[in-house]
């Protein structure tokens, strides 16, 4: 999402749908895992990313290049994900029993590569959904994205020591989840 040129930038804020196209393209991958990382759920991931990309188009005449575009990108679609997880929080854990149910049918050796896939990827969203979603939001931006402290409150738009407990708060959730004493070095 980086190699995003600023003249594309321009020519997109100015209404140039090509350029908005070479935009989406490019971050559309990135908005789309934070949103999956967020709601846990590849539809409401996808509808995320389509409404991060709408406000994007409706906003960009109004970004200013005052921070970087991946930042300001950041924040709307971690905003944007928080917002959906709540808004479909129940209707999402019934979803969710369900797709267990029907995942949990046996397979045939050919398939069983992507069952333990899929097996892991079922138990990283069971541990991230004990989380609230800010806690959540922290952790994904700091254990999967990558992101530094003051990156994270920036995109969040909160104090950094903000970001430190929310963090430490999320991990001693999972540890508390894993059945496990949280490590000393939270």
């Amino acid at each position: 999402m980086n190699d995003i040129a600023l003249e594309t930038l321009e020519r997109a804020a100015k209404g140039d749908i090509a350029a908005f196209e070479e935009v989406y393209k490019a971050a559309s991958p990135f908005v789309y895992n934070v949103a999956l990382r967020i709601t846990c759920h590849d539809e409401d991931a996808q509808e995320v990313t389509q409404d991060v990309f709408m406000k994007i188009y409706h906003n960009l005449k109004d970004f200013r290049f005052a921070s970087a575009f991946k930042t300001w990108v950041y924040r709307i679609a971690v905003n944007m994900a928080i917002n959906h997880y709540r808004k479909h929080a129940k209707e999402k854990q019934s979803r969710v029993h369900n797709e267990y149910i029907l995942d949990s049918t046996p397979s045939d050796s050919s398939t069983d590569e992507k069952a333990l896939q899929g097996d892991c990827e079922a138990q990283l969203n069971a541990l991230l959904n004990v989380l609230t979603p800010e806690h959540r939001a922290c952790l994904v931006l700091r254990e999967i994205e990558g992101l530094n402290y003051q990156q994270m409150a920036t995109t969040l738009k909160i104090p950094v020591n903000t970001v430190r407990s929310r963090l430490k708060r999320a991990r001693q959730s999972l540890w508390e989840k894993a059945g496990k004493e949280p490590k000393n070095d939270l």
